[in-house]
């Protein structure tokens, strides 16, 4: 499923000592003590409790930090319009807003929501919810969770189902009329026996083709953002 990214948490470049003098921070997933001593030049620290990644320092020049719904921080470029998640269990595709920069010394700021242009749809497949950037509907589409190909909407398959039956019953009809009209001919010149294949092969490649777009799954959109 494509997400709005949301902001990243603030960034504390100068972490409050505790009791004892060493510097620590928050965790801005489980908010456990980390404890930074001799961390100070990295960019992000690792929680020992819940393992996530929490950022000490704003990101380097031309990169950005997104936090995933799964909790993994991820560092992108600023310019980025779309990051995957790469954790196995997540893979969530996060479409990411203009670039919000937030200086050190300033809280956090609520993020705003951001619609991503497209339609979410559910897979004919596997059930899943995916965002399907076409602004049209009665095309195919392909879902990132299972790779099935599927139309978004029935009416595309309909209409091509139709239009192939057509077709082949016409070339069926031809390949007929020219099997009783020119039996005669045909024993006298052998060739005429290939206008009939041509005819009969059209007519079954046509037939063939109704039958895929008769049984080719159908995902429904949920609701548009466009």
């Amino acid at each position: 499923s494509s997400l709005a990214a949301e902001l990243p948490p603030p960034y504390t470049a100068i972490a409050s000592p505790d009791a004892s003098g060493v510097p620590v921070i928050n965790c801005r997933v489980c908010q456990s003590l980390i404890n930074l001593d001799g961390k100070l030049h990295q960019h992000v620290v690792k929680c020992t409790v819940c393992n996530e990644a929490t950022p000490i320092k704003n990101p380097p020049s031309g990169k950005k930090y997104v936090r995933c719904q799964c909790n993994c921080l991820l560092i992108c470029k600023d310019t980025s319009r779309k990051i995957g998640c790469p954790r196995p269990n997540c893979r969530r595709i996060i479409t990411l807003g203009p670039v919000m920069l937030i200086p050190e010394e300033q809280p956090a700021q609520p993020a705003l929501p951001v619609q991503p242009d497209g339609t979410r749809v559910v897979c004919g497949h596997c059930g899943n919810t995916f965002l399907w950037m076409e602004l049209r509907f009665n095309t195919l589409a392909k879902c990132p969770h299972c790779k099935k190909i599927s139309s978004v909407g029935s009416a595309l398959p309909r209409r091509r189902c139709c239009a192939y039956i057509t077709i082949g019953m016409i070339c069926i009809f031809i390949g007929v009329g020219l099997t009783v009209g020119t039996q005669d001919f045909a024993r006298r010149f052998h060739a005429t026996y290939v206008s009939w294949a041509i005819a009969y092969l059209l007519g079954l490649i046509c037939l063939i083709r109704a039958c895929y777009w008769g049984a080719i799954k159908v995902s429904y959109p949920e609701h548009s953002f466009a």
